[in-house]
């Protein structure tokens, strides 16, 4: 079990640093170099992880959940320094997501390739569907629309103008948001990981 914890913990640990700095290269390559100046812009996990997000709900989430969960500081950017359009913000968000999404499909291909590349060692088939489901959970997590969640970013970049007010009232209520759906709706949108990870393996968890 502690040698499972701890495979967990460092794939936790190397997803959110990616997802964190995936946001901030693409702010870099929109115009804003926040991320850059302060030095975020590493895979350094020290420069990434917080202390509640990091390590407090990661064990939680293991001894309660019995999988891995948690997040890392997020990347600063300037929305102000973007290049103009709508959806520069949009963009900077769904890079968080998109990265564990692709490393999810990579690591997926692999296990699903596994015969054919001739790979037949189990404990480390093990440790990639880990990569694989950690990953999947991240990113379903990030895309619910709730502030400060990236989802939100994306669901605001749709919004016209005239209903910026909504916004206001998601951002000014956000910690309620996340945390009924955490409690309430977390075990229904959960199961989408587990369906991404049964199309890009071709395996059941």
């Amino acid at each position: 079990m502690q040698l499972e914890f701890i495979f967990q913990i460092a794939i936790l640990i190397m997803s959110v640093v990616i997802h964190e700095v995936s946001h901030g290269y693409a702010a870099s390559l929109l115009g804003d170099q926040t991320a850059r100046y302060q030095g975020r812009l590493t895979l350094n996990p020290f420069k990434h992880l917080e202390m509640v997000g990091s390590f407090f709900v990661p064990l939680v989430s293991y001894f309660f959940g019995g999988f891995i969960f948690g997040w890392a500081k997020p990347v600063p950017y300037n929305p102000h320094n973007l290049r103009p359009g709508r959806w520069s913000e949009a963009i900077v968000a769904g890079a968080g997501p998109a990265s564990n999404l692709v490393l999810a499909i990579i690591f997926g291909l692999v296990i699903r390739f596994s015969v054919a590349l001739g790979i037949e060692n189990m404990a480390f088939l093990h440790v990639t569907a880990l990569v694989v489901f950690v990953n999947l959970l991240l990113m379903v997590f990030n895309l619910v629309p709730i502030p400060p969640l990236d989802g939100s970013k994306l669901l605001f970049a749709c919004f016209p103008q005239k209903m910026y007010q909504i916004r206001g009232f998601y951002e000014r209520y956000s910690l309620i948001l996340i945390l009924i759906f955490i409690f309430v709706l977390w075990e229904y949108i959960a199961p989408l990981a587990t369906l991404a990870f049964r199309i890009i393996t071709g395996l059941s968890l």
